[in-house]
């Protein structure tokens, strides 16, 4: 009888076994699932580490390697056009030389944007902002930043107009973002557009934010992007307490990508896309 029970009793613990351990499996491989983190990918000026930054080919390799999000620099020509470029001056990334608000816009086109990154790229020009808007609405996401605003006078409602005209001033999609150093700025395009997220850029001089600063922003802010070199689990976490997201900057090496994932920033901004879909933990 002793016998009969102990072999009864071997075959329920099998049965068992048999047929709870996979499902057991199976939900903690949906956990793991579930903990991977979708990083949000945004292209640092385009893909500025395979083609020149600001430049159409930038923007193109972005989309080829299916960023999220392209980041734009927007600054204004002597006669009020919006264009896409870094620096205050076209002395890096151009043929020419000198400030960019001196150049209408013909003659800043006339320059070459592309030869001084590779011979290749010889011949590519400063595009404006409605070429880059026109050319990927509703393909890709739009990561707009004012630079150097101060420096345009009305450069929040350019940037404001172009967007109404072509009826994006209402995303459905979250897909548009606006953002800047100048954290007036931020304010005064937030208040032209009130659908559309914006973001304040944080030097590593906002290392040491406070609750009460971070509180601020968040009343016309979705974002606080900070440098990375700022960046660390307490910050993130207390942007997040705030109802902000953080999408750190700027990303040239696997090592850096790395770092920002174990930091739980809601996303990357980066030369190089590939360093943020190689992470082990990227969907």
């Amino acid at each position: 009888m002793i016998r009969k029970v102990t072999i009864l009793s071997l075959a329920i613990m099998i049965f068992a076994s048999v047929f709870t351990i996979p499902a057991f499996a199976s939900n903690g491989g949906a956990q793991t699932v579930q903990q991977q983190k979708k990083m949000v990918n945004i292209a640092h000026r385009g893909a500025s580490g395979h083609a020149p930054e600001n430049t159409m080919a930038a923007f193109e390799k972005a989309f080829e390697m299916k960023a999220d999000y392209i980041e734009i620099d927007v600054q204004m020509t002597k006669d009020g056009e919006l264009i896409a470029i870094h620096d205050t001056t076209v002395n890096r990334t151009t043929n020419g030389t000198g400030s960019v608000g001196d150049y209408t816009l013909e003659e800043i086109q006339q320059l070459d944007a592309g030869s001084w990154f590779g011979q290749e790229f010889v011949g590519e020009r400063i595009p404006t902002f409605e070429e880059i808007i026109d050319t990927y609405r509703g393909k890709i996401g739009l990561l707009i930043e004012l630079k150097s605003p101060e420096l345009y006078p009305g450069v929040e409602e350019k940037v404001a107009e172009a967007l109404i005209e072509r009826n994006m001033h209402k995303p459905n999609n979250k897909k548009i973002i606006i953002q800047s150093f100048n954290h007036e700025s931020v304010q005064q395009s937030k208040e032209l557009l009130q659908n559309i997220p914006h973001g304040v850029l944080a030097g590593t001089a906002w290392a040491n934010v406070t609750d009460e600063q971070l509180a601020q922003f968040a009343t016309y802010a979705d974002f606080f992007n900070p440098n990375m070199n700022i960046v660390t689990d307490e910050l993130v976490d207390r942007v997040h307490n705030s109802g902000m997201k953080v999408y750190s900057y700027t990303v040239r090496t696997q090592e850096q990508a790395d770092n920002l994932f174990e930091r739980n920033v809601d996303g990357i901004i980066t030369d190089f896309p590939e360093y943020v879909y190689r992470h082990p933990g990227k969907n």
